[in-house]
């Protein structure tokens, strides 16, 4: 024990425990590297696993649907991903949009694949186009796909030549990836755009326009691993067996804008503004109605700037809007109001609903009378409690105290007293003329100067 004391300069006690520490220590790094080697491999074996981006495109094709989907297949392109799976649901939508869409698609370096679901989904107008414009297509029992006539951008009926000009871009920009799939196929999508031709899935199948019928989008999964599918780069086998599917949302701003292009809530957010802006107008100095209404009004401009519409129709609504105020100020028993109302009716049927106006963009008739109605009573309501305070007696300031009547605290001369009034004691004086006021007298205000009344005595 000495010696190695001596030697050490520790005793024995002190290099056992230092040993034990020691060796707990080695063995904490141990399983601290073990640990973080099978999260590596673990990280590892996932990585080997396919990846497969979902995007679930429902609603009218229009610009935010643009934006959503080329963000898809930059996200795709970016992570590696096996294949991009679009999931559509449209009654059709813009055809420049659609275009552009199906020029992203094709110029994407992922396999792109859309399937047309779930069951009773429809791949109507455009959304046909985009449907064969994929890699691969495929759609879920009880669905259709079809009637891809074009239509003018204001919803009317294109005359011959027009015509004729948009079916043939329409057939030439799908002609190049319905060629492969036979002539069968590339007869029927030309119907659909000639004669607006629409099939269910099983037809769509047969006639080889389409890939699968699957009832989801992991049957779907299941039917691509091995399936061949053409890219620019040549072909290519898709692998997706025990592959990752992962949903790419869409952001706030794009479910936002894709609203927008509702006629309904276009229509909604214009009464709205406008009416906003008339309370502005009418009770100036505040802001909070004036700001609702920019607002309105800004985010109906972005849906009226997309939508096919019928511009002839804004005059009605806004003379909707000048009976509405002109009901206010005369006394017509509410006869303005009505006719406003129908004028907004008239109004909002010929901006959304003139004759050749897609049905994506059609306002139903119900929810117009609805909210006609509701916006012509609103202001009659809200335009009314601002003019009845308008038209109120003032209840504060000096003006609100001529006439008032109160109580002599002490007596009130010319040099002056107090008095009592609304439970305010004040300085007053009286006015030349009357009565003598003595202590407890009923005075009544006839002026107010400064911080100071003229009282008079009121007869008993």
């Amino acid at each position: 024990m000495s010696v190695c004391k001596e030697q050490t300069g520790f005793d024995s006690d002190t290099v056992i425990i230092a040993k034990r520490i020691t060796m707990k220590g080695i063995r904490f790094l141990i399983l601290i590297l073990g640990s973080f080697a099978a999260s590596i491999g673990h990280a590892f074996a996932q990585g080997d696993r396919p990846l497969i981006l979902t995007l679930d495109a429902e609603g009218v094709i229009m610009p935010p649907m643009l934006e959503y989907i080329e963000r898809g297949i930059e996200t795709a392109e970016r992570r590696r991903a096996e294949a991009l799976i679009i999931r559509l649901d449209t009654p059709g939508g813009d055809l420049g949009t659609t275009l552009e869409i199906i020029k992203a698609i094709r110029a994407s370096s992922v396999p792109v694949v859309v399937f047309v679901g779930p069951s009773g989904a429809i791949a109507g107008s455009a959304g046909a186009l985009i449907t064969v414009s994929g890699h691969a297509a495929a759609m879920a029992p009880e669905t259709a796909i079809g009637a891809s006539t074009p239509i003018s951008g204001s919803g009317d009926t294109l005359d011959p030549d027009q015509r004729a000009k948009s079916v043939e871009i329409a057939k030439a920009a799908i002609r190049p990836y319905v060629e492969p799939r036979g002539q069968q196929a590339l007869e029927l999508a030309e119907a659909m755009i000639d004669v607006a031709k629409a099939v269910t899935a099983k037809e769509a199948l047969e006639a080889g326009l389409i890939d699968f019928v699957v009832s989801d989008v992991s049957e779907l999964v299941a039917k691509l691993d091995g399936f061949s599918v053409e890219m620019t780069s040549g072909p290519r086998t898709l692998n997706t067996q025990d592959a990752d599917v992962e949903t790419l949302p869409m952001s706030f701003i794009e479910q936002l804008l894709l609203i927008l292009t509702n006629p309904l809530i276009v229509l909604t957010l214009l009464g709205v503004g406008v009416q906003a802006i008339l309370i502005e107008l009418s009770n100036p100095g505040g802001w909070v109605a004036g700001f609702i209404g920019v607002v309105c009004l800004s985010l109906a401009a972005y849906g009226l700037g997309i939508l096919p519409v019928n511009w002839f129709g804004i005059i009605f609504l806004i003379m909707a809007f000048v009976l509405f105020a002109l009901d206010l100020k005369a006394s017509t028993q509410g006869a303005l109001t009505v006719a406003g109302i129908v004028s907004f009716i008239i109004g909002a049927l010929v901006l959304f609903n003139s004759p050749g106006t897609p049905d994506f963009a059609r306002v139903s008739i119900p929810g117009v009378i609805l909210l006609a109605v509701i916006l012509g009573v609103t202001f009659a309501i809200l335009v009314g409690f601002g003019i009845r305070a308008l038209r109120a007696p003032i209840l504060v300031g000096e003006e609100s105290l001529v006439g008032k009547r109160g109580i002599a605290r002490t007596d009130v001369g010319a040099l002056g007293g107090q008095v009592q009034v609304m439970s305010e004691l004040w300085s007053a004086e009286a006015v030349e003329g009357s009565a003598p006021i003595r202590k407890g007298d009923g005075v009544e205000v006839v002026e107010v100067k400064g911080l100071k009344l003229k009282v008079r005595k009121l007869e008993q």
